[in-house]
């Protein structure tokens, strides 16, 4: 079974622009229909799934373009061990991005709280820059 370019953009969350440079820069493969247009099917789906959780992760088109490279070449120990090291920092970049957001939410959780504390008059309002001392 066969996917439109539309269809599998909408899969993927992802615009028929970015699906077509995927495909003109050989990461992404695909068929053309008796149309000459493109079209997907389970194996791009596959390689879209691996694209975009790299892309998510923060790799840079080049780490993703060097990753889906090796996949195509033939299994060897070198080339395994180039994959883990591309997929271990990446997982790296991904976790600080998880630390960084879980900061951010602690930080939002705090401010929910004092904001609650305010609106339930236990404390006053000091949320206003313009109300804080000296300000």
């Amino acid at each position: 079974m066969y996917m439109t370019m539309k269809q599998f953009a909408e899969m993927f969350h992802t615009t028929e622009h970015t699906l077509r440079y995927y495909t003109d820069i050989g990461l992404l493969p695909c068929q053309r229909d008796d149309g000459n247009r493109r079209v997907f099917d389970e194996e791009s789906v596959r390689w879209m799934q691996g694209i975009s959780c790299l892309k998510r992760c923060g790799a840079s088109l080049k780490d993703i373009q060097e990753y889906c490279r090796l996949c195509r070449l033939e299994e060897s120990r070198e080339n395994l061990e180039a994959r883990y090291r591309i997929i271990l920092a990446n997982r790296e970049q991904v976790r600080r991005k998880a630390a960084e957001a879980n900061a951010a939410a602690a930080y939002m959780d705090e401010k929910v709280r004092h904001y609650e504390e305010i609106l339930a008059g236990l404390i006053p309002d000091d949320t206003n820059p313009g109300s804080w001392a000296g300000g």
